[in-house]
């Protein structure tokens, strides 16, 4: 047990992803999803309240549609599968948790539910009310209507973004490996387990490695990406095989050995801050002088255009950028306000080529995340 085992988490969210609901054909897993719905019940009746972000709707929907047979790729026939398969998903989940003696509530959310104040607020909301109400909410992002050029990419990344929506004390990210280890176990003899991070680095998101099985979309990067954004969240993370009986629990109780456990940061970040950091992927890079990414990095201040030297990608007003300086790594990202050619233009004329209206604040310090050095 850790030290802080004897002071339970008051609010737990619990991603399974879809290797674990599946079957290897891809049909729903009813007994996986049983046992870890006993398991949050547990958690539950023992005075924590639980949110559920599961995977497998695109794979359920298939294996019913065409068993056996390759997953498709294409966009549209993805959307047609999952319509197919979050109905039966989220009947097991349902039955599941009715045998546990609780009701399951589903949830769709889309990346708009969180960068949308509006729409994050109701969303905050809802499943603040479906918790009042004794009632596990059962999230999944809403692959039927999710454009491809918004959407979360993984369930990892949407569990982190609703740990911090549901001001979550933990995270626990179950997958089919028993959590990050030194190297890759399948494959490197003698690998170990990590069982604490304090900080995420570039080491550990090198030995993260890619993708994972071919049910899923993630991988152990996604894991520890989504955890990363956990943590910046305040939120302590768990990565733990989902295979493990009474995982749920001993996540939550602080048992140590059962997985890799990640320590939140102190500070919380805020929600706007959250998405432009983690949800919004950078459409360009933005190049600054070395006095601007010390007035950014020690002074908190605006980008402003006199710091720029140079702009990498296409990108317009208001979207996502990462900012560094030449030939040195991203240390930022924010909203732009301003398009790369009229940047690209100012930079060229503060280097000699001319006189330019060039833009003042380039990014607000409201709309910058800074990445490094924190």
């Amino acid at each position: 047990m850790t030290s802080g085992a004897a002071l339970r988490p008051r609010r737990v969210v619990v991603k399974v992803g879809s290797s674990s609901v599946t079957a290897p054909g891809g049909e729903v897993d009813a007994d996986t999803i049983g046992r870890l719905a006993a398991d949050v019940a547990a958690v539950v009746a023992a005075g924590s309240t639980a949110v559920v972000v599961t995977s497998g709707a695109i794979a359920a929907g298939w294996s019913s549609l065409a068993p056996g047979a390759p997953r498709p790729g294409d966009p549209a026939t993805l959307q047609a599968v999952a319509s197919l398969g979050q109905h039966r998903l989220m009947s097991e989940w349902h039955g599941a948790f009715a045998a546990a003696g609780l009701l399951a509530g589903q949830v769709l959310l889309a990346p708009l539910d969180f960068v949308h104040r509006n729409q994050y607020v109701h969303a905050r909301r809802a499943l603040a009310r479906l918790l009042e109400l004794g009632v596990v909410p059962v999230v999944n992002e809403n692959d039927v209507v999710a454009d491809e050029e918004i959407r979360f990419g993984d369930n990892d990344r949407l569990a982190a973004l609703v740990a911090h929506l549901v001001d979550a004390d933990l995270l626990v990210l179950l997958t089919d490996t028993a959590g990050l280890f030194t190297g890759d176990p399948r494959r490197t003899a003698g690998a170990a387990l990590i069982e604490e991070v304090t900080e995420i680095d570039g080491e550990l998101e090198r030995i993260a490695g890619g993708a994972g099985s071919e049910v899923g979309s993630g991988g152990m990067a996604s894991k520890l990406a989504a955890a990363k954004i956990a943590t910046w969240s305040g939120v302590e993370t768990v990565i733990a095989d989902a295979a493990r009986p009474g995982v749920v629990g001993e996540a939550v109780a602080g048992q140590r050995g059962i997985g890799t456990r990640f320590r939140p940061r102190p500070r919380r970040m805020a929600a706007r801050k959250l998405w432009i950091a983690f949800a919004v992927g950078p459409s360009g890079t933005v190049e600054v002088d070395d006095g601007a990414r010390r007035a950014l990095v020690e002074r908190g201040t605006s980008l402003l255009a006199a710091g720029v030297v140079g702009v990498r990608g296409e990108f317009g007003p208001d979207d996502a950028v990462d900012v560094a300086t030449p030939g040195g790594p991203v240390f930022a990202r924010g909203l732009v306000r301003y398009g790369a050619d009229r940047l690209a233009g100012g930079a060229d004329r503060r280097a000699g080529e001319g006189p330019g209206d060039a833009p003042s604040v380039v990014i607000h310090r409201d709309d910058l995340v800074i990445l490094s050095g924190l």
